[in-house]
């Protein structure tokens, strides 16, 4: 949901905007790259495919987010935009990437993956 509101909501040229304004390097294609990574990533993540892939991909969004953005700004998600979402989502990317999909995800399905669980098996 945080991509699509880059997309949809702020537009690129807002999100590269406030990319900028944080002292993001190259922030046009830093907003492109985490705008459809978020969107992208996100959805993936919800189908299980390329699980494992978009998983250490948004847990390195959630640890720049962390850093730059909210790191200052406490703890708690209200009212002062802390860190406690960040941590809860890139927990949530490692260890999804970490252990992989579920049984009904599409990356079952995918010779990638199997790889991983023929491995853990044997």
């Amino acid at each position: 949901m945080h991509g699509q509101q880059m997309l949809f909501e702020m537009g690129i040229g807002g999100v590269e905007g406030f990319f900028g304004s944080l002292g993001i390097p190259a922030p046009a294609l830093a907003a492109v790259v985490v705008s459809v990574l978020e969107t992208v990533g996100g959805l993936a993540l919800i189908l299980g495919v390329l699980t494992r892939v978009f998983g250490v991909l948004l847990m390195i969004d959630m640890l720049v987010a962390f850093f730059v953005v909210h790191l200052q700004n406490g703890f708690f998600v209200s009212p002062n935009n802390g860190v406690e979402l960040v941590l809860l989502l890139g927990a949530s990317a490692l260890g999804l990437a970490m252990t992989g999909p579920g049984a009904l995800s599409v990356d079952e399905v995918l010779p990638f993956e199997r790889r991983f669980t023929e491995a853990r098996v044997a």
